[in-house]
């Protein structure tokens, strides 16, 4: 594109990043920054999807086959795209997904002589980092701005020299929202949502959840999710004798994860590595009490006994105690709510939209 954005033609901002389904994190950020920016008038918006539906669908059985059929269309999407763009806004983390995908579309962005800018989420930054510095770093440095959405991975990113700039994540409190529920006290509904992913430790989780039905026959568990740890943690279930109080729910979308908070007491997360997850958000925005691991970035977004209870990675009979805290505890429960809810507030559409808004317009500027 033109290196100036003359009158009050809209910005041309082409969004990179993947969309639901599945529902994951990084994805539904995606779909709800492109659903706020195709109401923003000053900015013409556009999305190349990473993960767009293999055609025809046998290719997905075929994996060296599927990698071409879905990378070629993408580059050659984006430099078209990149032709016409002001500014390219990327959604990146860590893993394969960066060489595959985020590493050449900053490539393609430079070459461009267009601004890019790299939105970094995900809790295995460190370690990714660390391991491929010497391939990551020089394609980091193409960047214009880096965002991340927590100062925990801020922090990872000082590590090496790169400056972040901090817009969090989106969490539409129109959707989550709810109020504490008497079921708490007597009949509690915990929910797990959270891939079947080992990095996530959902057999924490349900091994919690076995030491509190023992106190409280009638407490219930809901998992929405998928994953490859779906078979074992089926297995870990129906030896700890919990089939008739365990639901595996499958993958939810937005509306039917809302539904599902409309109906919970407590969300546990037992995740071993994270940054800044929706799940919390979502969960707090709907007064679903937070009992959550220490790990990553979460001591970052919430603080123990203010607005969740925080506990080691996996020590299902301390995730279990912070529960019973809370159900025994009516006080404790509430204050967590009310100082939970105060908490979302920032993460907001209204709140959190101007500041990609002016970072896009800054971008284009400095590019003029």
């Amino acid at each position: 594109m033109s290196s100036a954005n003359p009158g009050n033609t809209p910005l041309a901002v082409t969004l990179v990043g993947p969309v639901p389904p599945p529902a994951g994190g990084m994805a539904m950020q995606t779909a709800q920054l492109l659903h706020l920016l195709a109401d923003a008038p000053q900015i013409n918006a556009r999305l190349i999807a990473v993960n767009p539906p293999y055609s025809p669908r046998w290719v997905a059985k075929v994996p060296v086959l599927r990698a071409l059929c879905r990378l070629v269309p993408y580059f050659w999407q984006l430099h078209q795209a990149f032709r016409q763009t002001d500014v390219v806004h990327l959604m990146a983390n860590s893993g394969w997904a960066w060489h595959l995908f985020a590493a050449p579309a900053i490539w393609l962005a430079y070459w461009h002589k267009v601004p890019v800018i790299v939105n970094y989420r995900g809790g295995l930054a460190a370690g990714f980092l660390q391991r491929q510095q010497r391939w990551v770093l020089p394609t980091l440095n193409k960047a214009t701005v880096i965002v991340t959405p927590s100062t925990f991975l801020q922090s990872v990113f000082q590590q090496y020299q790169l400056n972040c700039q901090i817009i969090p994540n989106i969490v539409d409190t129109t959707i989550f929202n709810g109020d504490l529920k008497p079921s708490l006290s007597t009949a509690p509904h915990l929910v797990v949502t959270r891939n079947l992913e080992a990095i996530y430790d959902v057999a924490t989780a349900i091994k919690a959840f076995a030491i509190i039905s023992k106190q409280l026959p009638q407490a219930r568990m809901s998992i929405a999710g998928s994953g490859p740890e779906h078979t074992a943690l089926q297995q870990l279930v129906t030896e700890l004798q919990l089939s008739d109080k365990v639901i595996f729910c499958g993958k939810l979308d937005r509306n039917q994860m809302a539904g599902l908070y409309t109906s919970a007491d407590i969300m546990l997360n037992p995740s071993t590595a994270d940054n800044m997850p929706n799940s919390l958000l979502e969960a707090m925005a709907a007064q679903v009490l937070v009992v959550s691991t220490n790990v990553g970035g979460i001591p970052f977004m919430v603080k123990d006994q203010h607005d969740a209870l925080l506990v080691p990675v996996a020590k299902p009979e301390q995730m279990a105690a912070a529960v019973m805290n809370l159900v025994s505890q009516p006080k404790l429960a509430q204050q967590l709510a009310a100082n939970a809810r105060q908490n979302v507030n920032q993460y907001q559409p209204e709140q959190v939209l101007p500041s990609w808004l002016g970072l896009y317009q800054k971008c284009e500027r400095a590019n003029a």
